[in-house]
């Protein structure tokens, strides 16, 4: 019972920490008009964060001998957390302050009431995970044609649907935590685990910036 107590005090702390990193870089990029004038004539360093980003995120993903190993798995996260929080910078970058502000605190109720109420909980949300997965492949399609066929209400819709999935795969990575439902995550794979809690808010904070970002504009 101490060793799960002291997994999941891990875990929160890594979460903490990647998330102060993210807010820091929220709070640059929208507050400060010199780095949202550089971000805005050198759209490119996006794509240079999203390269940065993918490639730690893939070893991962895919290498479970380094996510389980130190040092490597903690230089990875810690790359991988700085590339995300400049990209959500560069995005939050390109919206009015108050609309940051109001998605900043829309994500901290969001996440706040689905974390408490999966840890307390009976029902398991994780034998729903091969659903919200089909869901998510359903949602990447409609999100290229939505390129495509670019229109304000289909990209309200995709918004909507991708902050309502995120919140679903937050409630489900948090009851992988617990060993207690129908799929858990082992005690070695805190980092795994943590990033997995990360993306899921940082994607709910990006489809509500851009709900209330398009409804503003």
């Amino acid at each position: 019972v101490l060793f799960e107590y002291f997994y999941c005090f891990v875990i929160c702390l890594f979460l903490s920490l990647q998330l102060a990193i993210t807010c820091g870089f929220v709070a640059v990029f929208t507050f400060e008009p010199h780095v949202k004038l550089f971000v805005m004539q050198n759209a490119w360093t996006y794509l240079a964060g999203y390269i940065v980003f993918l490639v730690p995120y893939l070893v991962i993903l895919c290498c479970g001998e380094i996510r389980r190993k130190h040092p490597w798995n903690l230089i990875c996260l810690s790359i991988l957390t700085l590339a995300m929080s400049y990209m959500v910078g560069v995005i939050s970058s390109f919206y009015d302050t108050d609309v940051v502000m109001m998605a900043v605190g829309i994500t901290v109720v969001v996440c706040f009431t689905v974390i408490v109420f999966s840890l307390q909980t009976k029902y398991d949300f994780t034998s729903c995970y091969g659903v919200l997965f089909v869901c998510f492949i359903v949602m990447l399609f409609f999100g290229i044609m939505c390129i495509f066929l670019y229109h304000r209400i289909l990209d309200l819709i995709y918004a909507s649907v991708g902050a309502l999935i995120f919140t679903c795969f937050l409630a489900v990575d948090t009851q992988l935590l617990l060993g207690n439902k129908n799929l858990s995550v082992s005690p070695e794979e805190h980092v795994f685990a943590a990033l997995n809690l990360y993306l899921d808010i940082i994607q709910i904070f990006s489809f509500i910036l851009r709900i209330f970002g398009r409804s503003s504009g």
